[in-house]
This record gives structure tokens, C-alpha cells and sequence, in this order.
């Protein structure tokens, strides 16, 4: 059996099962006969590049894994991975900028698929800094490479756990939402993360969230001196994605959850922007 084949027929299998479906449901969406699908995935037929391109798409795979699948039976790349300033990312870079600055007063960011903050508006930075100047020193791990993440924020010994009031409810919700995410898009980089902060976690973060049913949204809620903070994020993503960076971007805004942060913000002091923290 070849080996590039076998490959495939293994992340085939693998993406189908991660989605929960029968080789039958697979077929219905794709457009392809059961029977092939069960010949694809023993490596009894080869696959063409549109059936790669077809399943995937029928799959929802990340634009990253679909380059994998290609090359796993022997084909180019399709997907290109651009720096942030390579010429061709101006327009998407643009609307980027556009969205984080039309969100002021109110904290917006720019995040990769491990929840790297890429780039940030100037409220966003200026709550950063009510953190604590050296919050993201304090929480960069060893690999982390200057790397602004989330993830460190929120988890690392160091970070702004303390800070956070209603910790039982957003702490597991979090870490859910990461672990899901992680697994639906076949974020290595963001399980390697979560690897990493899972030895100072307890079980309840782990396997558990409480119940917010009553609750259309969760804010987290930070007390930070004499200030009260509560926010809520809505996050926005590309929809017809043809570049892996833009497949990964995540926008994310943070909306006051109550009038006492509306006006806080309303009246917070900005830095002068900081721009991109991250061109990769």
C-alpha cells in the first residue's frame, strides 16, 4: 500500500469521525457514492485533487489540514499561508484595522487559531495595562516567543485568574470553547497550549462548567483595585477564506456588559497604538 495514500485514507477517516459522521452522511453532503467514500478511506482508490477538494469542503476542513490531506496523496499545496504584510493580505488587513477601530471605545483584537493577539485596538491595550504593565511578561511561557496569548492570560499561574470574580462560571466555559476549538480545526499550536496549562488547572476548569442557562451571554467579570469590569465578547471569522492566514484570523470584540464598564471605557484614557504584535 502506499504510504501517501494510506495517509490520506487516514485523515480522511480521522476529519469524518472528528464530525460525527457515518461514511452515508459524508456521502449525501459530498455529493460522492458511499461505496467510494469506504474505498477512499482503505486506500483501495486513489483520490483525485477535486475529491480531495470536494470532501474537504463537505468536511468543513481548516484550509491548513486541507494542504495536509493534498499532500498526504501526492499533490502540491493549494492554500498559501501569507505574513500579515505581504501585499496581497492589504485589503483583509484593512478590514481588519476597520473593524478593531470602529469597535472604540470598546476593546477589540485580532487572534490566530492558538488565540495569539495579532492585533489590538487602543482600548484593548489600555485595559491590558490596568492589568498590570508586565502582565504579558509575567505570562509568556518558555516556547512562547513573545507571543501574546489568551489562553496565558486567563490560565498561567501568573495571569488574571485572581482578577476575575465569577471565575467558576467563565474559567470551565473558556477552557471548553479553546478545547473545542482546537479539536474542530486541528489546532496543534492551540493543544499545545492547553498541554501546557492543564498541570495548574483544577478538575472543575477541566471537565466542567456551571449552569448559566438564564443567561443569553457570560461576561467575565474582572475587579481590578476599586474598579468593576464586566465584558462579553462576539467573535467574527472570514467566510469565504481562500488564504490560511485569513482562514485562522479570529476577530473578537469586547461589548460592555453592564453601565458602569460602558462608562468606564467611555472615559479611559488611550495609548497610542501599538499595531501588530505578530507578522507570521
Amino acid at each position: 500500500m502506499d504510504m501517501c495514500l494510506d495517509g490520506f485514507a487516514r485523515l480522511l477517516r480521522e476529519w469524518r469521525q472528528k464530525r460525527r459522521w457515518s461514511q452515508l452522511d459524508l456521502a449525501l453532503t459530498s455529493g460522492v457514492s458511499q461505496r467510494h467514500i469506504s474505498f477512499l478511506e482503505s486506500a483501495r482508490s486513489n483520490p483525485s485533487r477535486a475529491m480531495i477538494l470536494q470532501l474537504s469542503e463537505a468536511l468543513d476542513v481548516p484550509l491548513r489540514t486541507r494542504n495536509l490531506w493534498l499532500t498526504a496523496a501526492g499533490f502540491a499545496p493549494l492554500y498559501a499561508a501569507r505574513t500579515l504584510d505581504d501585499p496581497q493580505m492589504a485589503q483583509v488587513m484593512g478590514a481588519v484595522r476597520m473593524m478593531l477601530g470602529a469597535h472604540e471605545p470598546y476593546p477589540a483584537l485580532a487572534l490566530d487559531r492558538a488565540w495569539n493577539v495579532l492585533i489590538a485596538n487602543r482600548p484593548f491595550d489600555a485595559l491590558t495595562a490596568l492589568l498590570g504593565a508586565d502582565i504579558w511578561e509575567r505570562v509568556a511561557g518558555a516556547e512562547a516567543g513573545g507571543e501574546r496569548n489568551l489562553m496565558r492570560l486567563f490560565f498561567h499561574p501568573q495571569g488574571i485568574r485572581s482578577l476575575v470574580t465569577n471565575w467558576a462560571a467563565v474559567g470551565p466555559l473558556l477552557w471548553q470553547r479553546a478545547t473545542r476549538e482546537a479539536h474542530a480545526l486541528g489546532g496543534a499550536d492551540m493543544l499545545a497550549v492547553l498541554d501546557e496549562l492543564a498541570p495548574f488547572q483544577e478538575p472543575e476548569v477541566l471537565w466542567s462548567a456551571m449552569d448559566s442557562a438564564l443567561l443569553p451571554v457570560v461576561p467575565f467579570k474582572l475587579a481590578v483595585g476599586d474598579q468593576r469590569i464586566a465584558l462579553f465578547a462576539v467573535i467574527a471569522t472570514f467566510g469565504t477564506a481562500q488564504d490560511v492566514t485569513t482562514d485562522e484570523l479570529r476577530i473578537e470584540t469586547l461589548f460592555p456588559a453592564d453601565a458602569e464598564t460602558e462608562a468606564l471605557f467611555r472615559n479611559l484614557p488611550l495609548p497610542p497604538a501599538q499595531g501588530e504584535y505578530l507578522l507570521q
